[in-house]
């Protein structure tokens, strides 16, 4: 027992010191040499002046970069990552040296026997920089830095260091100081003394004790660099003094310190198997960011660890395409491309990645900038692939499922610790997501009371926790993204949608959007998209032999650079983060169904209607860095004009759910939603076209912005196609301003000229049946064709007149459609008019639209579809 008296009485025991002068002397001489390097004449010492700092803290500590050490001398760098714990003590009695030098300097008083500086480290660390699935049996005793997630907090208790006692009998006083495995250096002792060697009783002098802090938490691998299907490896983490308290469950941190093995009761010679922990020197929390451009391994240690890296030509790019005109529907089509339809779902789960601007009032009000988004619908629908493909593109998501998942797994739970028996903070899958995203499948398998955990999560953002004597609140800044089926199982239209959703509305309405998809009946649809299927297991990847097996990249997890670097060939190669990525992708027929063709762009002076349609896809790499760029370096504010529309927006929306109508004008009775129009509506409106001003990369929410939220809110309440948001008028477009890009040899083949982007449609639904666009060939208008801007209502009737009676006589055949437009359509249409004006080309056109707005047929790419 290592026992020192303070006092030794006459006739005591004395102890003698075994020889350790070679020891001793090479504790000297390492810390000679940390005394050099603390005391190194640069233009600025960092070190030093570090510590100058931190003398009159309670429990000075002193982070030292690796990179300041490895400037000073390379090889003592890596003598410290390979031996800790012989070099770690001189550091430490250097620096509280050189403290106390400073506190002399600085006329600062200490106790210099109990003054005493702690060392951490930061820096780049190479090979040793890990998470906690890369640390292995070679790390033992090595310096490491550990990236990961914290998911368990233990209470903070006290640690005894050095005890003091009394013995009455000999009125002395004795010390010891205890040393247990998690401590360095060797010679552990733990039995705390009841009496002395000549069985006198001892009693314990709590005021001269000296005790620390300690606390243990664990942190696992970060969800979006797990491997999918693999349970996520975790690490004990022991914090002692100032590094207790330092985090709570949710928090990405970066842990420095010493990987170490602790023996236990369960180590026998049967079976020798120790407990690791890693002994902490440094933590240092970071944001949920992106994933970082470079493996963990590569020794890049930046600020803010997980950061996205982007060039200076990737910033060129992503302004290029924010200026486009048709940004917003070039970036949603390239949302998930190889899906048919969900045109507006698409562009809400582009907004809901943008996000709106989160506000922290000073009465301390909170309110929320993420949007949620619910679909509900019949099996079949794309739903989950949906909610697999965000898994993709998000810096973080966090996947589950409505039966698999309870009201604590989303939120959080108090455990008790296997080890200690005490209780513990366990963080859920809401909190861990926070600043990213939680994909929620099956949400209507989720049991009521699982339900009602998560709506303070869904509003306030915030998990709170008041059970087994633990209070506490835990930030979950989180959007949630649903999918759910219809209480039948398949949604049925003649029943009120509050009947086939079975959702309380007080849930419902903490959803920003909710859409129903509907798996509709219709022979060209269906052929259209069973040809689509088709394509895509015609399939095969550049370079493979038909029949050749494919290589398995599951092991590499969906978000993970080492996936997309295999996805993405050489341009995601270990130099990818110093050059821009690709911007496009080649279109894929058999891949990219849900791409619809852009318009032909008119030159000067020369006509396109003859120029075959280009399909344009983004590339997925080029797409998680253009979201990241705009949600994180745009925070618009909103513009008076957009303030008004957004106001008035609401109003007419509030006005026609009750079927008042506005100002007593209109009224035509309570119209059924999918969502009650609440207060939380407007607020749903404000971050929509707030997410669409980021996409922009505009400093201000306009007016523009507030039509696109508009529309897309109308369609997810009322199903009505938001074609104003879409297709701008003519004189609305030559009100906007026309903007160029310039000509950057980077950016090509990107172009950002408005007039070369006419009036298109959505891509709400496949190309179908993979039939190529037809060359039309313009037709010669008799002299009577009216050529407007819109047409009536009493035109649109005729038309639609015409149309049935064109099928009635089997002049136009449902069943050999899609029909080209405008040949032979407008002529066959045009035949029979008597007493008429015949239908230009134009008039025909925006009768179509009006026809596809009223779900009564699709028109694409010059084609025509019956629904």
């Amino acid at each position: 027992m290592d026992s020192t008296a303070m006092s030794m009485p006459a006739g005591a025991t004395q102890f003698t010191l075994p020889d350790t002068s070679l020891a001793e002397d090479q504790l000297l001489e390492r810390q000679r040499r940390w005394q050099e390097f603390l005391n190194r004449d640069n233009n600025v010492n960092a070190d030093a002046t570090e510590l100058e700092r931190i003398i009159s803290d309670d429990k000075p500590r002193l982070v030292v970069s690796m990179d300041h050490i490895r400037e000073f001398d390379a090889e003592l760098a890596e003598q410290l990552m390979a031996e800790p714990a012989e070099f770690i003590p001189g550091l430490e009695a250097a620096a509280t040296e050189a403290g106390r030098a400073a506190a002399v300097r600085a006329g600062v008083s200490l106790d210099a026997g109990q003054f005493r500086v702690a060392v951490g480290f930061s820096g780049a660390f190479g090979t040793h920089h890990v998470t906690p699935r890369g640390l292995r049996a070679r790390q033992l005793g090595r310096l490491v830095c550990v990236e990961g997630i914290v998911t368990r907090c233990s209470l903070v208790r006290p640690k005894v260091e050095r005890s003091v006692h009394y013995a009455a009998a000999t009125r002395t006083f004795f010390a010891k100081t205890y040393r247990d495995q998690s401590s360095g250096g060797t010679g552990f002792s733990s039995a705390y003394p009841t009496a002395d060697d000549k069985g006198h009783a001892l009693t314990t002098e709590f005021g001269l004790s000296r005790y620390t802090d300690h606390q243990t938490i664990n942190i696992q691998e970060m969800p979006e660099r797990a491997p999918p299907g693999q349970l996520p490896r975790g690490v004990d983490v022991v914090l002692d003094g100032d590094l207790v308290d330092a985090v709570k469950p949710g928090d990405r941190v970066a842990i420095v310190g010493v990987y170490r093995a602790l023996g236990g009761k369960a180590t026998t010679a049967a079976a020798a198997i120790f407990r690791t922990v890693l002994m902490a020197g440094a933590v240092r929390v970071f944001g949920a960011g992106s994933l970082a451009a470079t493996k963990p391994s590569s020794g890049v240690s930046s600020g803010v660890p997980g950061a996205m890296a982007l060039t200076e030509g990737d910033i060129t790019n992503i302004h290029a395409i924010a200026k486009r005109a048709d940004a917003f529907e070039l970036l949603a089509q390239s949302l998930a491309p190889s899906i048919c339809g969900h045109a507006e779902i698409k562009r809400a789960v582009l907004l809901q990645q943008l996000g709106g601007v989160e506000k922290n009032l000073e009465n301390g009000t909170h309110i929320r900038g993420d949007v949620n988004v619910l679909m509900v619908g019949d099996p079949s629908t794309a739903k989950s692939q949906l909610l697999r493909y965000v898994l993709r593109i998000a810096p973080l998501a966090i996947a589950t499922t409505g039966r698999g998942s309870s009201g604590v797994g989303l939120t959080a739970a108090v455990v008790a610790d296997k080890d200690s028996g005490e209780r513990r903070l366990e963080a859920g899958a809401m909190v861990l997501a926070d600043r990213g995203v939680v994909c929620i499948d099956e949400f209507d398998k989720m049991t009521d009371i699982d339900r009602v955990a998560i709506h303070e999560v869904m509003e306030q953002q915030t998990v709170t926790v008041a059970k087994a004597g633990i209070h506490t609140t835990l930030n979950a800044r989180c959007s949630v993204l649903a999918a759910a089926n219809p209480v039948y199982g398949r949604y049925d239209p003649k029943r009120a949608p509050h009947q086939n959703i079975a959702l309380p509305d007080s849930l419902l309405s903490r959803f920003d959007l909710l859409f129903v998809v509907t798996d509709s009946m219709d022979e060209a649809r269906d052929r259209a998209i069973s040809a689509h299927v088709l394509r895509m297991h015609r399939y095969v990847p550049p370079g493979v032999e038909p029949g050749q097996p494919l290589p398995d990249l599951l092991d590499q997890g969906l978000g993970t650079a080492s996936l997309l670097a295999a996805m993405n060939g050489p341009d995601a190669s270990a130099d990818g983060a110093t050059r821009p990525c690709t911007v496009f992708e080649p279109f894929n027929e058999y891949l990219h169904a849900g791409v619809a063709a852009a318009p032909p762009r008119r030159g000067r002076g020369r006509p396109a209607r003859n120029v075959a349609p280009k399909r344009e896809v983004l590339s997925t790499e080029f797409l998680r860095r253009f979201l990241y760029f705009a949600k994180n370096m745009v925070r618009p504010v909103l513009a008076d004009a957009a303030a008004d529309d957004l106001a008035r927006a609401y109003a007419e929306l509030r006005a026609q759910a009750s079927g008042q109508g506005i100002e007593g004008r209109g009224a035509t009775g309570a119209v059924q939603t999918t969502t009650p129009v609440t207060a939380r509506t407007l607020e749903t409106l404000i971050r929509l076209a707030t997410a669409h001003a980021k996409l922009r990369l505009s400093s201000t929410v306009d007016a523009q912005d507030a039509e696109v939220a508009k529309g897309l809110l109308r369609f997810a309440l009322f199903k009505e196609k938001p074609a104003t948001a879409q297709r701008p008028s003519r004189a609305a477009r030559r009100k906007t301003k026309r903007v160029r890009t310039s000509d950057d040899d980077t950016v090509s083949d990107i172009s950002s000229d408005e007039d070369e982007v006419s009036d298109h449609a959505d891509a709400d639904q496949a190309d179908q049946g993979g039939l190529r666009p037809m060359q039309t060939v313009q037709p010669v208008e008799p002299e009577t064709a009216m050529d407007v801007d819109e047409i009536s209502a009493d035109r649109l009737a005729l038309f639609k007149a015409q149309l049935s009676k064109a099928m009635g006589e089997r002049r136009l055949d449902a069943s050999t459609s899609p029909w080209s437009f405008p040949e032979p359509f407008v002529s066959i249409i045009n035949d029979g008019l008597a007493g008429h004006p015949v239908f230009s080309i134009a008039e025909a056109e925006h009768a179509l639209q009006a026809m596809e707005a009223e779900n009564r047929l699709m028109y694409r790419d010059n084609m025509i579809i019956m629904m």
